[in-house]
């Protein structure tokens, strides 16, 4: 989960803030209904929602979500997991009182452990999740081919190798719109490199 958190704080964080949601979502909907970590993510998931919405200047979405997002919140110690929950109350008691502040000046970066978490200062666990969300919210991308290439990076890293795969998953997850079809396809030419290898292999030992 600290990966997960960690991914989503640095997306929010770059003000993709309708996308930071999706870094979050799988443990949010694992999560037993009520207990800290899902009131946590709840919390989270409906902040974004609220500054989309007011930076949208859908105010009454807004209102009505800060609202929401402070219950969820509430009673969760003000550091919990890492995040800066009494920043984040204080934020959205504002926003309810008035959205069209998000208008008016950015938003309140999130902060884990303390920082303002940016794309680079991810590790590659963390850029992993990025990757899969990068994929998942565009059409030019294949999640298939992203997740063989998360794999990848982890069979290199167990290996005790930082090459290729790992380099090229974590560009994906951190260049820009316009670099990031230009190393899908590199990371797409490696993988079927590696793929015909393994089919050139296959039953000569049989």
């Amino acid at each position: 989960m600290e990966n997960a958190l960690r991914a989503g704080v640095a997306i929010y964080n770059v003000g993709e803030y309708h996308d930071a949601h999706d870094a979050w979502e799988k443990w949010w909907l694992d999560a037993d209904d009520g207990e800290d970590d899902e009131r946590l993510l709840h919390g989270l998931i409906q902040f974004t929602a609220v500054v989309h919405h007011a930076r949208r200047r859908n105010w009454s979405g807004a209102q009505r979500l800060a609202g929401s997002a402070r219950e969820y919140l509430t009673g969760l110690p003000d550091d919990y997991r890492g995040v800066d929950l009494a920043a984040v109350r204080a934020e959205l008691a504002r926003l309810a009182a008035d959205p069209e502040r998000a208008e008016r000046r950015r938003p309140m970066r999130l902060t884990y452990d303390g920082e303002a978490l940016s794309l680079d200062d991810l590790n590659f666990e963390a850029a992993a999740v990025v990757a899969h969300v990068r994929a998942e919210n565009d059409d030019r991308f294949d999640e298939g081919r992203i997740a063989a290439g998360v794999e990848a990076a982890r069979e290199e890293r167990e290996g005790g190798f930082e090459t290729r795969y790992i380099a090229l998953v974590m560009d994906f997850a951190t260049g820009s719109d316009a670099e990031r079809p230009i190393i899908y396809r590199r990371l797409c030419d490696h993988l079927e490199r590696r793929e015909q290898k393994e089919r050139d292999v296959e039953g000569l030992f049989e």
